[in-house]
């Protein structure tokens, strides 16, 4: 039995409430028909909970954050209707049990960060349309992260066994809209992968897909410019392993920005859906593909951070590795990458330690927790990682920069107390004043800065 009952896929634009759009909401009229459809699926259903799961809820790049306290408020008055006031009361019993097995499975998620109880629009626009629900109904708020699509998913999965723990009969909301960019002239503009996307993830969550949903990258989502897809992802884990009837009600991109609404009912089990487990297992397959493939510099770099993340402890130099790596000096860059995407990078421009095998296990462990631009790298996301060892060569002055060439070297730039590395053949990087712009502000500099000592080096990349 499920106690997962229903669920929707919605939008949160607040000119679709008649004081905001103010007739405007008229060229939309088949979303809110279809919102008014949708909503209705969840009110039949009488649930005791409702979760909203809500892209501009309180959010942390790497915690996905539920609302605590008794009850959560709010107003549309930023968009000038200052009349719909809204006021929920929190399952505070089922949100504590979500964080329960949050804590205990290792997936970053519960009511640790800053809590103001201010509602927010991706949650009011669709309790707008659920005011029918009674009075005495409970719900969660639920606010994303910048972690991956498979994280939320399993956050979903959790909520089903909460609600299953404390035979609660909950509906899920999945309040996101999906590309901004489908319109010339329109604040967000036109990009082709827009209306691209939105072909894509209506297609995909009209048939329930939610293995294909999974397999849609990060990069995809942020070049539509998506604020949906990670809701749809917890919404997506809380109906694994059911088989749901499906209505794929409307969808519009009038305003350049993509709304769609979906529903989800007649929940029955199907062990063909467990799409979490398949996707661990193709995670795993992929890893272990992955590491087939590195070669000893990178196997080591592995090594490392997994000794610093799992156990707190820094790697001993392994016996067996290449002499190379034993018994020669010389600065290394370690950068790690998820989902394409840089998650950590550092390095020394040259050595510091007795042996490159040493440099490189301190320069991992460095990349992996101690850049300043990231949070230190989390168990969950070991197996997503791909690493990169860069061995540096001496440096060498360059007389003109007809002497350099961002493919084939790297570059330091110095001037007085300030210093800047930029390694070759860097994506994105496709010009030598390009490259040499990056390297001064990493300096402090500006891009422009004159008078700058340049050098140059080779590198031998292992990937």
């Amino acid at each position: 039995m499920s106690y997962v009952k229903s669920a929707v896929m919605v939008p949160h634009p607040p000119l679709i409430l008649p004081r905001i759009g103010k007739g405007e909401e008229k060229h939309i009229q088949e979303i809110i028909d279809a919102y008014k459809q949708a909503a209705k699926t969840i009110v039949d259903e009488k649930p005791d909970t409702v979760i909203i799961i809500s892209p501009h809820a309180p959010s942390y790049y790497d915690y996905m954050q539920l609302s605590s306290g008794k009850s959560g408020k709010g107003s549309m008055a930023q968009f000038g209707n200052y009349e719909e006031q809204f006021e929920i009361q929190y399952d505070t019993q089922m949100v504590d049990e979500i964080s329960r097995l949050a804590d205990e499975a290792g997936i970053p998620a519960g009511t640790l960060g800053q809590q103001d109880g201010t509602l927010d629009h991706g949650t009011m626009v669709p309790l707008y349309f659920l005011k029918d629900l009674p009075e005495n109904t409970k719900f969660i708020r639920i606010g994303v992260a910048g972690i991956d699509n498979r994280m939320h998913y399993m956050l979903g999965q959790l909520i089903a066994r909460a609600a299953k723990d404390l035979g609660r009969k909950v509906a899920i909301v999945a309040s996101g809209d999906l590309s901004h960019c489908q319109k010339a002239g329109t604040h967000y503009g036109y990009k082709e992968c827009g209306p691209a996307y939105d072909k894509k993830i209506m297609d995909i969550m009209s048939r329930a897909a939610f293995d294909e949903l999974l397999q849609i990258s990060e990069q995809e989502a942020q070049d539509a410019m998506v604020c949906g897809q990670k809701p749809f992802c917890v919404m997506a884990g809380a109906l694994d392993g059911l088989k749901p009837e499906t209505k794929s009600l409307a969808h519009s991109a009038f305003f350049g920005v993509g709304y769609g609404v979906i529903t989800y009912n007649d929940l029955n089990p199907d062990a063909s859906r467990d799409f979490g487990r398949q996707a661990q297992e193709q995670l795993n397959e992929e890893t272990r593909k992955r590491m087939e493939k590195e070669d000893p510099w990178v196997a080591l770099a592995r090594k490392a951070i997994n000794a610093a993340i799992l156990e707190q402890e820094i790697l001993e130099v392994p016996a067996d590795l290449p002499e190379e790596l034993l018994n020669t000096q010389a600065g290394a860059f370690v950068s790690i990458h998820e989902d394409g995407a840089l998650r950590g990078c550092i390095g020394t421009t040259e050595p510091t330690r007795d042996s490159l095998a040493k440099e490189i296990i301190f320069n991992a462990i460095a990349a992996s927790t101690r850049d300043p631009r990231f949070p230190a790298i989390a168990p969950y996301e070991l197996n997503n990682l791909e690493i990169n060892v860069d061995v540096l060569n001496k440096a060498e002055p360059i007389h003109s920069i007809d002497d350099l060439d961002v493919k084939k070297y790297g570059v330091i730039v110095t001037k007085d107390d300030h210093r800047g590395l930029l390694l070759p053949d860097l994506e994105g990087v496709d010009t030598v004043e390009k490259q040499l712009s990056i390297a001064k502000q990493k300096a402090g500099l500006s891009p422009d800065e004159p008078d700058c000592v340049i050098e140059r080096f080779e590198v031998v990349r292992h990937r």
